[in-house]
């Protein structure tokens, strides 16, 4: 069996990566242990999203009666939910395994291992080992949830995300150990469902990631939900007692709950992969290490997506794996990672793209900073969505637009604007004399930007 590309890791990087392959003329193969399409459309993004579609369906109903609508029952059948979740995702792998076939790809399932240069062996799930050889390798194996060796993870009542996408009930009480995107994420899909949550976060905000007045919005959010957020906490020991969770923080004080989800982060599947066999090189943190075009320290052999810790985001995984197929057949490409926007489902959304106030002025950039809020804009006052605001980052001498934030309602969607303000280089100027049409939440960009130009320019 011999390629001009083989992929290990069917995932958002690894199939894109092949699909671009084939579609530039090579023979391709893909390895695949599990199922195509990665922790993203089978164990993450995906899922959670359309759980979280749920959740928005039910707050919309809770609060019909100011629309005039009054509805004076309603029942949640969540494991009904959970098998809608189910189908979402079986019909996008079938679309995937289509889009496979249409492409002449040979999908190999197994697990894959590096043996030498160009030679990769797979133990098929009937006990084989085939030999795959291939000019040229990718790696594209992702990511798992982390754990902590010493919590009492049984993916039962401790679990990850993994598992807590496959509950069939809502927890009455839940504990969430990490307060990033996907600790927020979850907060707001069970808070919206009747749990009791707790989110314990050892720094000193939730999402300390993103922009801080951002991130203290959702926060006061969050609070009006339901949710407890206890900041600046170190979880020193979680204990399965069987009826109930005992999470012990370092101050002695212990917490309890049903469940305890453990959201600290993930780690790089990068075991049984062979690298050793091959000397390909690890990073401090147990990455792959790759140059600008994704290739490793050997020859012929490349890797993208998550297990490179770049972006840890499935998006990027994908443009990574269009950019190294373009280079392994002629055509370099690359990734311009000043311009990766994030995106967080909370309910209101959240995302952002490029520089935020502070990380500009560390570059030694002086910056201006342009707002505008929801509550004054006509399509979130109709629709009743007045939670959120929009930010712009511009440099102040050249009036180039560096980053963009948003919170509120489709705030996922309307980043896509500020990608292309970032990434093409676009002014203030240029945005504020954009027509954007109206009613629209995203006449929002505009004002921010407005703010910005015309009060600079009186």
């Amino acid at each position: 069996m011999s390629y001009k590309v083989a992929v290990i890791g069917g995932g958002p990087g690894g199939y894109v990566a092949a699909i671009r392959a084939a579609q530039l003329g090579a023979k391709v193969a893909i390895i695949e242990q599990d199922v195509v399409g990665g922790t993203c459309l089978n164990r993450g993004c995906i899922p959670a999203k359309a759980l979280l579609a749920g959740a928005a369906r039910l707050k919309g109903i809770q609060k019909a009666d100011t629309f005039g609508i009054e509805v004076s029952e309603y029942n949640l059948d969540y494991s009904r939910l959970v098998s809608r979740k189910d189908a979402v995702v079986k019909q996008l792998i079938q679309g995937i395994e289509y889009l496979l076939k249409r492409n002449k790809i040979e999908l190999i399932k197994g697990k894959g291992r590096l043996k030498a240069k160009g030679l990769i062996e797979v133990n098929t799930p009937e006990g084989e080992k085939i030999n795959v050889e291939a000019e040229n390798i990718i790696l594209a194996t992702g990511t798992e949830p982390a754990v902590i060796g010493s919590f009492d993870y049984n993916g039962k009542n401790v679990v990850t995300s993994n598992e807590a996408l496959t509950w069939q009930d809502v927890p009455s009480e839940l504990i969430i150990i990490g307060g990033g995107y996907i600790g927020c994420e979850f907060a707001t899909l069970f808070a919206a469902f009747g749990s009791k949550v707790t989110i314990l976060e050892a720094m000193p905000s939730i999402l300390p990631m993103v922009d801080s007045e951002l991130s203290r919005r959702l926060s006061r959010v969050l609070k009006k939900d339901g949710v407890d957020i206890k900041t600046r906490v170190k979880v020193t020991d979680v204990t399965d007692e069987g009826h109930k969770v005992e999470v012990t923080l370092s101050d002695g004080k212990k917490l309890t709950a049903d469940k305890v989800l453990l959201a600290i982060g993930r780690r790089f599947n990068t075991q049984g992969l062979g690298l050793e066999d091959v000397g390909i090189a690890l990073g401090p943190k147990g990455e792959i290490v790759v140059d600008d075009y994704f290739k490793t320290n050997i020859d012929g052999i490349y890797a993208i997506g998550d297990v490179i810790n770049k972006v840890q985001l499935a998006y990027v995984a994908s443009a990574q794996g269009k950019a190294v197929a373009e280079t392994i057949l002629g055509k370099p490409g690359k990734v311009n990672f000043d311009a990766v926007p994030y995106t967080i489902f909370t309910i209101p959304e959240i995302a952002g793209v490029g520089l935020t106030k502070e990380a500009a002025e560390e570059k030694g950039l002086k910056v201006k900073v342009g707002k505008f809020d929801y509550k004054a804009n006509g399509k979130a006052l109709c629709n009743g969505e007045t939670e959120g605001m929009v930010k712009v980052i511009a440099d102040a001498s050249s009036d180039r637009v560096l980053g963009v934030f948003l919170m509120g309602s489709h705030a996922t969607e309307l980043i896509g604007e500020g990608v292309l303000a970032v990434d093409k280089g676009m002014t203030t100027e240029e945005l504020a004399n954009t027509i954007h049409a109206h009613p629209t939440l995203s006449e929002c960009i505009k004002e921010a930007a407005e703010s910005i130009y015309f009060l600079s320019n009186k």
